[in-house]
């Protein structure tokens, strides 16, 4: 896990109100599925709706995020909270990322360029799950 990241994350796109408590929540081994739950069912107020971005449908295709996401300027690597274990508090390749969390079916934050882009999905209530870009155009 790179503390530094996940706070960059968290302070760049959670509500401010939620902030202390998620970051606290991430850095316990016990407690980090909770600030993933957070990311079920009230991501709308537990991000901050002004940078959410809807993905259009089909959206499905991690190869056609991943173009999305390059378009605003990612890279090849990014940066990953995620209820998936295998991926969770990793830096991967982007389309390696997206690959394992779109169609998951649970949470994802995958962080493209810190403080500015990231890529989230949420979990899947109905088909298909909710997905999104996170964008800033202001630090």
């Amino acid at each position: 896990m790179d503390k530094e990241m996940e706070k960059i994350i968290v302070k760049s796109f959670f509500t401010k109100r939620l902030q202390d408590r998620v970051l606290f929540e991430l850095s316990s081994a016990k407690k980090r599925k909770d600030a993933l739950s957070r990311l079920c069912h009230t991501y709308r107020t537990t991000l901050r709706e002004e940078y959410i971005i809807e993905i259009p449908k089909p959206n499905s295709d991690p190869v056609d995020i991943a173009k999305l996401l390059k378009q605003n300027g990612a890279k090849h690597s990014c940066y990953v909270i995620s209820w998936d274990e295998d991926i969770d508090g990793k830096e991967l390749p982007l389309l390696t990322a997206l690959e394992k969390a779109v169609g998951m079916g649970m949470p994802s934050i995958i962080s493209c360029i810190p403080n500015k882009l990231a890529y989230f999905e949420a979990e899947q209530e109905i088909l298909p799950s909710p997905r999104f870009s996170l964008k800033r155009n202001h630090i």
